[in-house]
């Protein structure tokens, strides 16, 4: 691409979603507690003690209704004093109602309390939740005077629904730790290829001409080559490490088709194509990108029409196509014929380049990459894989060489 633009990892927050559904608890279960002591204030011996006590939890729910909003604002202090407020409604129940200690019924602020307990298994966890959960189980018990049924019932269901939800959040937190850290070493590496395969379209196909030209001039000039000899075989191994795993090539030799179909093109060095095109993200005509390939040699099919696509992936799509064609003149001869063929979907754009010459022997593709001249993996691949395309070789000995490059439209216009 003309200028790359760098990957962002955007973490997101699996646990934000919890945060509202507290919030939304929270409120739901205020209102659940002021009705439910409306319709049963004649059992209560001091009703003005529950009014009191639920007129402040209820302005305690509104006005803190932003500390519960994520984790930043909801404080080790804010949970103290939320589950203080919790622990004291369930304490003053049988100051309000007498009977409450001799019959099973709800506590002043009702399930308003688990949202106190949820809090804590949010904010830190299962042991948080252990921790709140376990305060409240006391209070519970020290408000009916002895451990009901009913009572141990509805504890151990809050003690076992908050560690279990403040486990699974701790298992979130960790996948969401994990999930960035692969994308940033995935951002790392798609930056590493970009700056290696422009390497390899500029410096090191210089290198190999110098090496190329000093060795028939001779003399000092050979020396010259010899040592950009040199200077290319590290920099190929330095571009190339990380980059091939080294289990590829002898993976790759190791099939046998007579034809090979894969994901990328001939197996040389490619170069960048024409840098056509506008440079501002508007569409432009892939035709006027490729046009510039033809010659006597080679032959261009196109569609009547104008092959519309963003400028970045049409840039890219181009110089793939490049590359191509330079490994046709590399590894079939000088005299070897190339077409290109463009088609134009409405879904897709497929361009064809398929030469005359010799087709590429069985396992030189494995054996070009194990060498570090990553022509097809870095030039050809690396180029359709960032622009959301694909590229398929199909290769015969003795009959050629086609390569099929496809680029969807609507990852075309997402490329990075």
């Amino acid at each position: 691409m003309a200028k790359a633009q760098r990957e962002r990892v955007v973490r997101m927050s699996v646990e934000q979603p919890l945060w509202r559904a507290l919030t939304a608890y929270r409120v739901l279960t205020m209102l659940y507690a002021v009705f439910l002591f409306v319709f049963t204030r004649e059992e209560f011996e001091r009703p003005w003690v529950a009014v009191a006590f639920l007129a402040v939890m209820s302005l305690w729910t509104l006005v803190t209704l932003p500390k519960v909003a994520n984790a930043a604002s909801c404080t080790k202090r804010f949970l103290g004093v939320d589950l203080a407020v919790a622990l004291t409604g369930i304490l003053l129940t049988p100051l309000a109602d007498f009977h409450a200690q001799r019959v099973d019924g709800s506590t002043l602020p009702s399930i308003w309390t688990a949202g106190s307990v949820l809090a804590f298994a949010i904010k830190g966890g299962w042991r948080w939740a252990a921790f709140a959960s376990s305060f409240v189980a006391v209070a519970n018990v020290v408000e009916r005077g002895h451990p009901s049924r009913d009572t141990l019932h509805n504890v151990l269901l809050v003690w076992v629904a908050s560690i279990a939800i403040g486990y699974v959040v701790e298992v979130a937190r960790a996948s969401e730790r994990t999930l960035a850290r692969a994308l940033e070493i995935e951002a790392a590496t798609r930056e590493r290829e970009r700056l290696a395969r422009d390497i390899h379209d500029s410096v090191l196909q210089v290198l190999a001409m110098v090496q190329r030209r000093g060795a028939a001039l001779g003399g000092e000039a050979a020396e010259l080559g010899r040592m950009a000899g040199e200077q290319e075989i590290a920099l190929r191994t330095l571009v190339s490490s990380g980059l091939v795993p080294a289990t590829r090539a002898s993976e790759d030799a190791a099939q046998g088709a007579v034809v090979r179909t894969v994901e990328v093109d001939d197996d040389g060095d490619g170069s960048s194509g024409g840098d056509g095109g506008t440079g501002d993200g508007r569409p432009c005509d892939l035709r006027s990108l490729l046009a510039p390939h033809a010659g006597s040699r080679v032959s261009f099919a196109e569609p009547g029409a104008p092959v519309l696509l963003e400028a970045a992936p049409a840039r890219e799509l181009a110089a793939a196509v490049g590359a191509a064609l330079d490994n046709v003149r590399r590894h079939a001869g000088e005299g070897a014929r190339a077409w290109i063929l463009v088609e134009d979907w409405p879904q897709e754009v497929i361009v064809t380049v398929r030469d005359d010459g010799p087709g590429i022997p069985e396992g030189r593709l494995a054996q070009a990459e194990g060498e570090g001249r990553l022509g097809v993996a870095l030039s050809i691949r690396g180029r359709l894989r960032d622009i959301g395309g694909t590229a398929e070789l199909i290769s015969v000995p003795g009959q050629g060489t086609e390569v099929e490059l496809k680029v969807p439209r609507g990852k075309a216009g997402q490329a990075r």
